[in-house]
């Protein structure tokens, strides 16, 4: 058998960046490419195991399955539709798995793999992405990847975006701080439908069909353009017009806070109101596994001594007043107990939406300036990143979706803010003006005409 590949596909499997991701538009070449590595990998490394994962098995049927029965020769490998799983003649294998939910992440709990391939990563979360990433390892010695292809759009187009596409060009490995002081590679390879000569020459009316699509799909899948912000529910929100350096806040301000709070997530958020309703959130405190008490303790810990005497409000969702099974007290009964008084929303979810669209949309002031309500030091950084991430429900198109469910911590804390309707600081006085004899002696001759 003799395989042919193009240009960029040939770059995707040459690449040794540790996380690559390959494509960007429909008909590039980016499963061919994905499996003829996968191919090559399992043969010159005797043993190996690759793991290729869709959000579900009906995905795969269709897609790169399909394809890797055509690829894969029946002399060096055998395909188990039951266990989903090629088995090659020097025992390395290809599996091929799902992960629709976020637990399904943990049937991998126990696994190795010298590299593992996302088809569609912007199909899948940031967290899936992170926890599966620590499943490539093992003593072997053979080089271990996460390699992926996609195009533009999906849930996970925003962490994507920011994670291959922002900090580097197209094609130059570049490399990235880990947790524990290290460093590790990444690239992005991109490959269009003009980059696939084979698709061109067997099929040249291809590149027509896209062009019957929407303008949206067309930029996606056309032109692989990651600037698009398919299906976002806060096309408001600019990064170079609502993120701004930390700053000295004014004294006379009202400050609040927000929060959303499960073990799963504290997300906290502080905010600055002036005389004329315009806010500053300055704050985060985003913390996953804490248990109530800590939580609070997390919360006092986060401030300077004698700001809490500040907040004038601290807004949280209805459930939080519900009493506990195991303690027979409430989230918020518990949080009074440590100082810290919640101040309950009623939740109304699309009306909430709303007053955060009315806060992110710039607005033009008394003296000309145009700016919007709501601003946020760029120190919050689980809120930026999850502000412009969040998509409509499908169901439910005023609504925010549910899923993933990591984007929508920092964003239901901000909605808590703006529906508990926060007041403004009060103005400045007015500066009182001297009594002067003088000036009433001049008005009483100016209207005598002494």
């Amino acid at each position: 058998m003799k395989l042919q590949i193009t240009a960029k596909q040939k770059a995707f499997l040459q690449a040794q960046a540790e996380e690559v991701l390959f494509g960007g538009a429909a008909g590039g070449g980016k499963s061919y490419g994905q499996l003829v590595d996968a191919l090559l990998f399992a043969l010159k490394y005797q043993g190996s195991k690759q793991l290729i994962l869709r959000r579900t098995y009906p995905e795969l049927e269709k897609s790169i399955i399909r394809t890797s029965l055509e690829l894969f020769p029946e002399a060096v490998a055998r395909y188990n539709a039951t266990s989903h799983v090629w088995t090659f003649v020097n025992r390395s294998i290809v599996e091929f798995g799902n992960c629709d939910a976020e637990k399904d992440v943990y049937k991998y709990q126990s696994a190795e793999y010298d590299v593992l391939r996302f088809d569609e990563l912007t199909h899948f979360t940031s967290s899936m992405y992170l926890y599966l990433m620590s499943r490539v390892r093992g003593t072997n010695g053979y080089p271990k990847q996460v390699k992926s292809t996609t195009n533009p759009g999906g849930i996970g187009h925003a962490w994507v975006k920011e994670r291959f596409i922002h900090p580097a060009p197209p094609g130059e490995v570049f490399w990235v701080q880990d947790a524990d002081g290290g460093k590790h590679s990444r690239v992005f390879l991109p490959s269009l439908v003009d980059d696939n000569v084979f698709l061109m020459r067997a099929d040249p009316e291809y590149k027509k069909r896209l062009k019957n699509l929407s303008e949206n799909d067309q930029r996606a899948l056309l032109y692989g353009d990651w600037d698009l912000d398919e299906g976002a529910y806060f096309d408001e929100f600019q990064q170079d017009v609502h993120v701004i350096a930390p700053r000295k806040l004014p004294g006379n301000d009202r400050r609040y806070m927000s929060l959303d709070y499960g073990l799963d997530m504290l997300a906290c958020y502080w905010y600055s109101m002036d005389a004329m309703g315009y806010v500053t959130v300055y704050r985060e405190l985003y913390q996953p596994g804490l248990i109530i008490d800590e939580a609070a303790r997390a919360i006092l810990h986060a401030m300077p001594p004698g700001e809490m005497q500040r907040i004038c409000s601290i807004f949280a969702p209805a459930d939080l007043w519900n009493r506990r099974q195991e303690t027979g007290k409430s989230v918020a009964a518990r949080f009074a107990d440590m100082g810290i008084y919640l101040d309950k929303v009623n939740g109304r979810r699309e009306a909430g939406w709303y007053e955060v669209k009315r806060y992110l949309r710039p607005q033009t002031d008394e003296f000309g300036d145009t700016r919007p309500k709501l601003q946020i030091f760029h120190t919050c950084r689980n809120l930026i990143r999850c502000l412009p991430a969040v998509q409509h429900d499908t169901k439910r198109p005023n609504d925010v979706a549910l899923e993933p469910h990591e984007l929508t911590h920092a964003p239901d804390a901000l909605r808590y803010f703006c529906d508990g309707l926060p007041l403004p600081a009060a103005p400045d006085p007015p500066e009182k003006e001297e009594y002067s004899y003088e000036l009433e002696i001049d008005a009483f001759n100016n209207f005598t005409g002494l």
